[in-house]
C-alpha cells in the first residue's frame, strides 16, 4: 500500500563540483557503491568488480535504446535570431513534436531555417499552446544528418566524443537521453560476467526529455510523467520468466528497465512480449513484481528516479547512502559514479 510521500523529503545537499562533467575512463573504472538493503550494509567498490559481486545465475536486463541526434540549431530568416529545437517524437517523416528555445519565438506560422549537412532545413511552427511545439519541416530528413546528440543541461564542459554518451549495446536511435547506468559497461566486462554465468537480456525504453523535469508538486503523485515507448521482446520475456521461476535474481541496469518490466507485469499480470507506452511512476510503498536488484547512477534531488530507488531499498537507507556518497567524493548524475542495490 502506498505510503504518504512528500517531494521535499527526497532532497540532499550536493556541491556543484561533484556533478560529473567528464565520464570515467575506461567506462568500468567508475566508483560503485554497493547497498545491501536487507542487512543495511554499504561497500565501496568499482564497476569492474561486478563479476565477483553478482551471483552466478543473476539475470542482467539492460535498456538498448540509443540517444537520437535530436538537437537542431537554426535561425529566423527575417531577423537572424538563433533558435534551438530538441526533437521529441515524429508524427510523420516531416512533422515533429519538439522542445523549442526560446519558446516565445515559436509562434504558429513562423518560419525557421535549421542547419543540416545536406543543406538548409526549413520548418514552420504548426502548433504551440504553452507546451510542446509542433514543427513541420519542408522535406523529410534524417536526424543524424541535421542534429547533434544532446547532453543533459547540467553537463556544461564535455567536448569529447558524443559516442561516450551512448551505451556500447545501444541500437535504435530514439531517445532524448541515455540510460546512464549502462554507460559503465564495456564489452570486456560483459565477457567477464558471462564467464561467471551471469546472463544478459535487452528491453527498450526510449527516454523522453521529461526525464529532466523536476518535481514541483508537493505530492509527487500529482507530477505528470509523459508517456515513453517501451518494448519487451520475446527473448527478454522468456529470460525473465525463466529467472523468476528458478528462482534467480533479476538485476535491472537502470531505472528505465525497472519501469519497463514493472509496467508490463502490472498491466499484463506477468512478463510477456510487449510493445506499448508507459508513464509508470514508482514511489515508496509500491511493491516490485519482477525486479530484485538495481544498478543505477546517483540522481537529482526531488526526482522521480530518486523516489524509485527509495521505493526499492528504503527511503532512509538510500538518503543516508547519498549523504555518504557526497562525503566520500562520489561523482553524480549522467557521467557520474554508480550504485548497486542488492537485497543481500
Amino acid at each position: 500500500m502506498l505510503t504518504c510521500v512528500r517531494t521535499e523529503d527526497f532532497t540532499f545537499e550536493l556541491p556543484l563540483g561533484q556533478i560529473a562533467q567528464q565520464p570515467a575512463e575506461p567506462r568500468d573504472c567508475a566508483l560503485l557503491m554497493v547497498l545491501r538493503f536487507r542487512t543495511k550494509t554499504i561497500e565501496h567498490r568499482i564497476v569492474r568488480d561486478l563479476p565477483e559481486i553478482l551471483k552466478p545465475g543473476d539475470l542482467l536486463v539492460v535498456n538498448d535504446t540509443r540517444v537520437m541526434a535530436a538537437r537542431l540549431f537554426g535561425r529566423r530568416p527575417d531577423t537572424g535570431g538563433e533558435v534551438e529545437a530538441l526533437l521529441v517524437r515524429p508524427f510523420s517523416d516531416r512533422v515533429w513534436e519538439v522542445l523549442f528555445k526560446p519558446s516565445r519565438q515559436a509562434r504558429p506560422g513562423r518560419r525557421f531555417i535549421f542547419d543540416a549537412t545536406d543543406g538548409p532545413l526549413p520548418a514552420s511552427v504548426q502548433f504551440h499552446a504553452g507546451g510542446p511545439v509542433v514543427l513541420e519541416f519542408e522535406r523529410p530528413f534524417d536526424p543524424a544528418s541535421a542534429g547533434t546528440v544532446p547532453l543533459p543541461p547540467y553537463i556544461k564542459e564535455y567536448e569529447g566524443d558524443p559516442e561516450r554518451y551512448q551505451t556500447v549495446y545501444s541500437r535504435e536511435p530514439a531517445s532524448a537521453a541515455a540510460p546512464t547506468a549502462g554507460l559503465h559497461f564495456t564489452r570486456e566486462l560483459f565477457e567477464a560476467l558471462a564467464t561467471r554465468d551471469i546472463e544478459r537480456s535487452e528491453v527498450t525504453l526510449h527516454v523522453g526529455p521529461g526525464t529532466f523535469r523536476p518535481v514541483v508538486a508537493d505530492d509527487p503523485r500529482d507530477h505528470v510523467l509523459h508517456a515513453e515507448h517501451v518494448t519487451v521482446p520475446a527473448a527478454a520475456a522468456e529470460a525473465v520468466a525463466r529467472a523468476k521461476a528458478q528462482p534467480r535474481r533479476v538485476v535491472a541496469v537502470g531505472t528505465t528497465v525497472v519501469r519497463t518490466l514493472e509496467h508490463v507485469a502490472r498491466e499484463r499480470g506477468a512478463i510477456e512480449p510487449y510493445d506499448g507506452w508507459t508513464s509508470l511512476r514508482i514511489l515508496p510503498g509500491d511493491s516490485f513484481k519482477v525486479v530484485d536488484a538495481l544498478m543505477t547512477n546517483f540522481h537529482l534531488p526531488k526526482s522521480t528516479l530518486l523516489m524509485l530507488v527509495c521505493a526499492l531499498a528504503g527511503q532512509e537507507f538510500v538518503l543516508d547512502a547519498y549523504r555518504q556518497a557526497v562525503a566520500e567524493g562520489y561523482r553524480f548524475y549522467s557521467f557520474g559514479d554508480a550504485m548497486l542495490l542488492l537485497p543481500e
